[in-house]
Formats: structure tokens, sequence, C-alpha cells
């Protein structure tokens, strides 16, 4: 670290990268106020600022290790940084802040060639330079991409539509192609700008704890250095390597269903029934009842039935949300309990799903964890045999409710690492590992979350909202310590018309073949939309890739048990092994699924060849037919249906287990 004074400022140096840069003329912080207003609609967000002020701190004096700012030299202080170098880099603590400002901008030195990632799980774009992303979980939204007719429906209709920029778990981390990392240590909603090509600028509604650096000679050392601050998830369970988990709905009748898949050669590891505690039907399509006991009615004899697939090696895995709705049983206990956030007025505050009411359990009151852990996910989940589950809707919490302890604007971030953290303490006592996966994230959800998933994609080929973007949610999540991820196979979301194709879940099918967990979903309208059993080819090319996806397990096993050790995660960028080769840098389609296999997924309809860009300096061998190809140009491939693009890196200690897959 270098921190060397100028006329009227000073530079700061890490590991011979400017990453701060201060002077009269060109300030590196702002600060001011502003009244921010932010409307919540079913978990989708309209968010707004009136400023009043924006003030550059032209003035700083250096008190090593203070830097304090000021508008003008007479002025009294309006920040002061401290300087405090850490294993890695170094940190700037917000030691003092005058209280009058609450909102503040930082601007970090850029270059124009300056590559960025990172930014949580950003679905649209890898590289984040040119655009601005704000940092605030929510829904994503259904489409994604205001020029779209299907987004135009869903906002006008029910106010649900997305952005480039809206996503489950964003985090205001990112790297840059310098091998450097920026994380802002908030949850108060902020917003990462790449659009100016000399600088960086954040910006953040509240005062920051501090702003981290840190550097690595290599960038998996600073993945493996970011990891190591938010945080690692253990190994993945032993039992998921089996097989596919299959997603079913149907009642008693799943049961019968997944023996279709195993009679037509499927590997299962796992029926997931999220129907476990009973259905509701809504206008948007079949939803779940949010009641999270064993509905006896839907599923006669479920702990009998889990034993009997405990015996043939096949988990039973459900699905619970971090909220009651209060027409089950559930809810007075939990409010006789005093275990839901209030409204201003004191009265138990229900959050509107969409034709169902839901109380939200306040995990700030250590009891109301403590009863959420014993009562729902060690009683009636784990204790009647229950595998895992997904973890849903942990971005939801209202930025109007009452909490025991905090400002819900500020928690609003943080809450899905709090709700990740609740199952994690619940999956510590199962007598064998379990596995939960959500779709919300922040800062320090890493540590828990034993996986992670893309969230409720449309079922289409759409650039912003279909198969591809979960490509680009599990490479940009991944940079930040999250090293599982997986998506929903054929997509979730089906409205205004749009409905799966037998090409679409082939090609979604191929993908998760290649990714750290195969799982499937019925959607939010089962009954229009095309199930993987219902098609004799569907479910036969379904098969073939779950029986390639489990003989994979030894390769899988060796980068999980990376992933515990290092943080690296299963899905990498092409430039995380080639950071020599420029080309690899905004590559968002391709991925590598550990060092040695290179997969470029099929993700438009009517293809039968695809073009790959394929690393300089390595040889690398399609995986079909063990063709070899030179790295550092692009290829065209035959991609018929059943041979998606991978290609194995040549020498790699797996390439006799890559020689076998290919003859599945």
């Amino acid at each position: 670290m270098t921190l060397t004074p100028t006329p009227t400022g000073f530079t700061l140096h890490l590991a011979g990268s400017l990453i701060l840069r201060h002077s009269a003329a060109a300030p590196a912080i702002f600060a001011g106020r502003g009244d921010g207003r932010m409307d919540m609609h079913h978990g989708n967000f309209d968010i707004s600022d009136r400023l009043t002020e924006r003030a550059p701190l032209e003035h700083v004096t250096i008190a090593f290790p203070r830097l304090v700012f000021r508008r003008h030299a007479t002025d009294e202080p309006a920040l002061t940084l401290e300087i405090a170098e850490t294993e890695h880099g170094l940190d700037l603590v917000l030691a003092e802040v005058c209280p009058r400002f609450n909102r503040f901008w930082f601007r970090l030195p850029a270059d124009p060639a300056d590559h960025v990632w990172g930014g949580g799980e950003q679905m649209s774009y890898f590289d984040l330079r040119g655009r601005t992303f704000p940092i605030w979980t929510s829904e994503p939204g259904v489409g994604r991409d205001k020029s779209t007719l299907i987004t135009w429906q869903a906002d006008t209709t029910g106010r649900a539509g997305g952005d480039y920029w809206t996503t489950n778990y964003p985090q205001p981390t990112f790297i840059t192609s310098h091998r450097l990392a920026v994380h802002v240590d908030t949850t108060a909603y902020a917003v990462l700008d790449f659009r100016d090509p000399d600088f960086h600028e954040i910006e953040t509604w509240a005062a920051p704890a501090r702003l981290e650096f840190l550097a690595a000679d290599s960038f998996p050392d600073l993945v493996s250095a970011l990891s190591a601050r938010f945080g690692r998830p253990p190994e993945l369970p032993d039992w998921l390597y089996n097989g596919a988990v299959i997603g079913l709905k149907a009642g008693e009748h799943s049961f019968d269903r997944l023996e279709t898949y195993l009679a037509a050669g499927a590997r299962v590891s796992a029926l997931w029934c999220e129907d476990w505690a009973g259905i509701r039907q809504t206008s948007f399509g079949r939803r779940l009842f949010w009641d999270w006991t064993w509905n006896q009615t839907r599923y006669p004899d479920l702990p009998a039935r889990i034993a009997q697939l405990r015996a043939r090696d096949v988990r039973f895995l459900a699905y619970c949300s971090p909220y009651l709705c209060d027409d089950g049983t559930l809810f007075p206990e939990a409010e006789a309990r005093g275990l839901f956030a209030r409204t201003t007025t004191g009265a138990t505050y229900r959050v509107q799903f969409g034709e169902f009411r839901c109380g939200v359990i306040d995990f700030t009151l250590p009891e109301a964890r403590q009863w959420w852990i014993e009562r729902i996910l060690r009683a009636n989940m784990l204790g009647i045999g229950i595998a895992g589950w997904m973890a849903d809707f942990g971005e939801y919490l209202p930025i109007d409710a009452v909490l025991a302890d905090g400002d819900a604007r500020l928690l609003h971030n943080a809450w899905p690492a709090i709700w990740a953290e609740v199952n994690a303490t619940a999956a510590k006592s199962a007598p064998e590992p379990v596995l939960f996966w959500m779709r919300a994230g922040f800062t320090g959800v890493q540590g828990h979350s034993t996986m992670l998933w893309a969230g409720d994609q449309s079922v289409d080929f759409s650039r912003h909202d279909g198969l591809q973007t979960v490509i680009c949610g599990a490479l940009s999540a991944g940079l930040l310590g999250n090293p599982y991820h997986h998506s929903d196979i054929g997509g979730y979301t089906s409205l205004f018309g749009n409905t799966r194709t037998p090409e679409l879940i082939m090609r979604w099918t191929e993908m998760a073949a290649f990714t750290a967990m195969m799982r499937t979903h019925e959607g939010n309208r089962p009954d229009d939309n095309l199930q993987v059993d219902q098609d004799p080819i569907v479910l036969a090319h379904f098969a073939r890739f779950t029986r390639i996806w489990h003989a994979l397990a030894p390769y899988l096993r060796t980068l999980s048990a990376e992933a515990a050790r290092t943080g690296l995660p299963l899905q990498r960028p092409l430039f995380l092994h080639h950071e020599h080769d420029p080309a690899t840098y905004a590559i968002q389609d391709h991925y590598l699924l550990g060092p040695d296999l290179l997969v470029a997924p099929v993700h438009a309809a009517g293809t039968t060849e695809w073009t790959v860009y394929l690393p300089a300096g390595a040889l690398w061998h399609h995986l079909w037919s063990d063709t070899p190809c030179q790295g550092g140009q692009h290829i065209t491939v035959p991609a018929p249906l059943g041979q998606p693009p991978v290609f194995y890196r040549a020498g790699s200690e797996f390439t006799g287990l890559f020689r076998a897959v290919a003859e599945i």
C-alpha cells in the first residue's frame, strides 16, 4: 500500500494498482442528502430519489492513517476515512461521518479498457462495464427487457416486469481486470455505476462501514480471498451424486410418476415435492399452501413413503419460505408467541402474495429464529425424514415493517443472508448432510447457503429472461464465492401464452448436466406446459443426461472438495484459468466446469451447430468426436440435440472419464 500526497490531495495504490485519487479539481468523494421513495408490489420495487444536496468534498487533510474530507477548508469535517491494512489488501473505514448527510458517492479510478464483473448474481450482463446496477434484492421480474412484449404485458397487468439489473441476489462487490476486488460494507440501497470511462462510482443511501479492497496475483487467488471473506459452504452431500432431483407436485401421484423416470433409465438422487404442505390455486398459477407442515390429505403416510424411498437411496425434498399464511395452522401459534414483524400501529404485518396473505417472521428476535428452527425445520421437516428443501423468498422483507431490532430498510438486503443462516443452523443438526437451495442472496449468504438456484426464468430462449441468463448468473455469483449454482430445467414462469417446447427442455437439460445439480420443476402452470415425463423423446433425452451427470461424479466431487477448500466455483468464466487471453474476458455464454471442461450450451431454438471460442494456450478435444482443436480461435461445431458443445482440456487427469462419458 502506498499513499502519496499531491498539492491538493493524494493518490493511494494497492499492489501497484491505483485505487483512490483525490484532488480539489477532481474529488473522490461526494456527500449529500436525499429523500428516497420505495414502493413494493409483490416483491417488485419502484425506487426513486429526490436529491436536495450533492456536494464534492474538495478539501482533504492527511494525518496518516486518517483522511479527513471537507467541502471547504474552513468547514467542519464531513467524512473521515481511516486506512487499515488487511491480509489481502486494505480497508477504508468510515471513522466519522457528519450526521446531516445520508447520501455518499465514491469515485474509484478506472481505465477505459477495464472489465468489471460481479455485482451479485447478474442475469443479463456478465461484464458490467458501461452500465449501472442498483443493489437491492427483489423479484427479477417477468421479461427483464423493457423493449419486449412480455415485459410490457407483465408491467401493465401486474407491475411485474423486470429490467436488466433486477435480481434476487445483488451484492455491492465487484472484480476488475486489474485483479482487484472492491466490496462495500453496507446493507443500504446502493448503486454501482460503471458508465464513465475514467472512474467507477459507488452510491450508497447510508454511510457504509468501510470500503474493502483486495488484490491478488491471479484471478483464482482473488476469488479464493473473497470467498474467505464471505464464508464457504460445505461440500455437496454425497447422496446428491446419485442423479437428478425430480421436481413433481402431484400429491401422492408424484411417487408413481417417479417410477416413470426410473423405468426410463434416469439416475435419480431425490424426489422433490414442493407441494408437501398443500396447494393453493391462484390466477398466477398453482401456488403452494404456506403452512409448513405435512399435508396428510395430499400426501398420506408421507413419513413411511420417505423411508421407502430412502431404502432405495432416493431422498425426499420439500419447500419452505420465511412466511406463514394467515389461514394456516401455524400462524395462530406464531402470532400468540409474538414472533411476527409488526405494522407501525402494532398489528401483525401481513404481506400480500397475490390472493393470499402471510405473516413475516421477525428473525431479529432470537426466540423467533429458535422457534422456526425447532418447530418447522427440525420437527416438521427433518423430523419426518426430509433431506433438503428449496428455501424460497428471502428477498421479500417489507421495508415498512417494524422489527424488534433494526430498521427494515437497512435489513431488507441483509434478509437473505439471515434466512440462509436460519436454514443452515437447522441443517447442522441433521443426521446426514442436508441440501437447501436459495434464489435470494446478499453479502454473507456464501457461508450458509448450500446451493444457489437462478430463480424464475421464463420458459423460453429469450435474451434477458431465458436459458442463457442462468449461465451469466452462475458466473457472476461464482466469482464472489458462491461455488454451487443450478436452475429449473425448462424454466419456471409461463404467462401470456408463453409455454415450454420439447426443444427448450432438452437444451436446458444438456446445460444442467454440466452444472452442480440437475433439477426439474413443473413451473407455475404445470397443466399448460410440457413436463419431462409426458413426452417419450424428451424423457429418454433427459434420462441419458442424468446418466452423463452421474458419470461425471468423480470429477464433480473433486471440484466440490476444491470449493470447500478454496472457494473456487464449479462453473467458472474462461478467464479464471486463461487470464493471459483477453478474448475470454467478455464471454458470458460459455463456461469452464472446473479447469478441464469447457461448456458452451446452445441457447437458441432451431440450431444444429454452434460457434465456440476456445482459450489460447491450450489444446482442446471435442467431447463427442474426440477431435483435437487448437485454442485461441472461434470454431463452429455440430450441435444436434444430444451433443451440446463440450470440450475437455488435453492432458487432463480425467481424460479417461471424459471419453467414457461421451459413450453414454
